[in-house]
């Protein structure tokens, strides 16, 4: 098997939101209240070419949060990102260079609906896109643009697969999903960033990848 990492771009955040100062809506508050920005941070989507088909997690950013109004203007946490993505970053072209037709990718799993791992969801209409149950419920409608999603943005056809985890532990994790037959490829949940957060993990030979989308930011804090 072979894992490519694309990096779709960066973005800068607030300080605040990267340490997670505080609890609830202090947290919250004291992210919107920081005025410092990070370093222009890499938003990584990652392909993993197995035997059972080729498997994309996450999807990136899209070029279009160049385009004004893109953002809801009257949403404050959208006036704490600043996004910087050229349409030749985005994951389609880059798939295309490594040789791998977006139409020919099996499965998309997004880690969660946030518009940086969203956001490149538009590549890929031939694919079946798993997203868990309970992050889409959340995430849809206007109760899903104040939390901070923007299925506005959605593709007109996506109609994703909807997943459970099942009571099945594997490692420290009460529950999870192979998405394999092999039972190489895993889904395992790492609610934290946002609710219903998963992770991916994949276990090849005597090593164990995981892909933990934005459960945690840095190594260290992992």
């Amino acid at each position: 098997m072979n894992i490519h990492v694309i990096q779709t771009g960066t973005v800068a955040i607030h300080p605040t939101q990267q340490q997670g100062k505080g609890q609830g809506y202090a947290r919250l508050f004291n992210t919107l209240a920081d005025r410092r920005w990070t370093e222009p941070l890499p938003i990584y989507a990652w392909v993993i070419e197995h035997p059972e088909g080729v498997i994309v997690v996450d999807t990136g950013e899209t070029a279009r949060t160049a385009e004004p109004g893109y953002f809801p203007a009257w949403h404050p946490y959208f006036k704490n990102l600043k996004t910087a993505v050229t349409p030749d970053q985005e994951i389609g072209p880059q798939l295309q260079a490594l040789g791998i037709h977006p139409n020919d990718v099996h499965w998309v799993v997004l880690t969660h609906l946030h518009t940086d791992h969203a956001g490149g969801l538009g590549h890929f209409p031939k694919a079946e896109i798993l997203v868990n149950r309970r992050a889409y419920q959340l995430g849809t409608g206007f109760g899903g643009q104040l939390r901070g999603f923007l299925p506005q943005h959605w593709p007109t056809w996506f109609n994703p697969t909807l997943f459970d985890l099942a009571p099945r532990s594997w490692g420290p994790f009460p529950a999870s999903l192979s998405l394999t037959k092999d039972e190489d490829v895993l889904i395992v949940p790492t609610s934290g960033h946002t609710e219903a957060h998963v992770s991916v993990v994949l276990r090849q030979n005597e090593l164990t990848y995981f892909f933990a989308g934005d459960a945690s930011y840095t190594q260290q804090l992992m």
